[in-house]
């Protein structure tokens, strides 16, 4: 699912930054826990920006230069790594201000680059990600760290790696097959595991469409029990956006975490009430 405020992120970088070539990356599945990743690796999914560096510059997952300062970027390899561009948990908001800036500032300093990938590189993903740890060992105070990968000996590991990595205020894990070669595109070998929350609201306004949804319902406009309004504007088949439900319907929506606003962050239509 793309993130409201990765999607205003995505709409604001023409203004940042010079056209490149858009990466050939890979994404995530999401996972089924019916599914075995006995023997796979695990790891945190930090809610950063991805930041793919192809050898020579710093790129967005869009194709576009991420004006990094020099600094920051002087001692990057020779080689193709990929990560996120992050600060701490809970902070995609300042992580996407200092990013999507055209003149880098001091922020940057707080900024590391979380490494789960090193495309092009033999073997493995541990035997890739060895690659880059190799090469780190004689660049002191580099802005970029791998991020460490977890054995599962049990499945149950997954279930409880998750629920600690959310008490402590993170976005959610990454399941990986560890022996499978570099691949690109949404992979059946690489999943995203969250966990998610759900509540109640009330709609007041139909919001209509834009692009392929012109003509129909593009977003609701909801109040929560405690008054707050949240628009959602994902989830939704193409019949209920044609026949959206009525202003007055109570609707259930799934979301990660809060903002810092304490509003409900990424919203998403599950299901309408039932009336009992």
């Amino acid at each position: 699912m793309k993130t409201i405020l990765k999607i205003l992120f995505l709409l604001c970088l023409p203004s940042l930054l010079l056209a490149a070539d858009k990466p050939d990356l890979f994404l995530l599945k999401t996972y089924d826990e019916t599914k075995s990743v006995v023997g796979w690796v695990m790891s945190e999914k930090l809610d950063g920006i991805r930041g793919f560096w192809n050898g020579k510059q710093l790129l967005t997952r869009g194709g576009k230069k991420i004006m990094a300062p020099d600094w920051f970027i002087k001692n990057y390899p020779p080689f193709a790594i990929d990560g996120e561009l992050w600060t701490r948990r809970a902070d995609f908001e300042e992580i996407s201000s200092i990013v999507r800036r055209k003149s880098p500032d001091k922020r940057w300093h707080k900024i590391t680059h979380q490494i789960f990938e090193v495309p092009e590189q033999q073997g493995g993903l541990l035997d890739r990600l060895a690659v880059l740890r190799d090469y780190l060992k004689t660049q002191v105070g580099s802005p970029i760290k791998i991020i460490k990968q977890y054995p599962i000996n049990r499945q149950q590991q997954v279930k409880q790696f998750l629920q600690d990595i959310v008490r402590q205020g993170g976005e959610g894990v990454v399941v990986r097959n560890p022996n499978t070669a570099y691949q690109t595109g949404r992979l059946s070998s690489a999943l995203k595991v969250k966990q998610y929350l759900d509540t109640e609201c009330v709609i007041k306004k139909i919001l209509p469409g834009k692009g392929k949804y012109i003509g129909k319902m593009g977003a609701l406009l909801c109040k929560t029990k405690g008054g707050m309004l949240v628009k959602i504007g994902s989830g939704f088949k193409d019949i209920q956006r044609e026949n959206p439900p009525p202003i007055g319907t109570t609707i259930t929506f799934k979301y990660f975490g809060l903002t810092k606003k304490g509003k409900p962050k990424y919203p998403v239509f599950l299901r309408i009430r039932l009336v009992q």
